[in-house]
């Protein structure tokens, strides 16, 4: 069904985001990500108490390459 949009601002769009205005059929943003964390980084909430006497995280990937997105279409 066919739609009548009025003015639109866009300020900024993610790398793996999408802006549609208008019918579409199908929407498909891909992304990639690796993530290196410490022992409570994650952690959300009220009054959150984290004790780490020695953390250390493991950055050392020997195989280099990660499974892709080139198949999920």
């Amino acid at each position: 069904m066919p739609a009548i949009v009025g003015v639109a601002q866009v300020i900024s769009i993610g790398s793996s985001s999408v802006f549609n205005i208008g019918d579409v059929y199908k929407i498909m943003p891909l992304s990639n990500a690796k993530t290196f964390s410490g022992a409570g980084s994650f952690n959300t909430g009220d009054g959150l108490k984290v004790y780490n006497k020695l953390s250390s995280t493991n950055t050392y990937d020997p195989d280099v390459i990660d499974q892709g997105n080139y198949l999920n279409v």
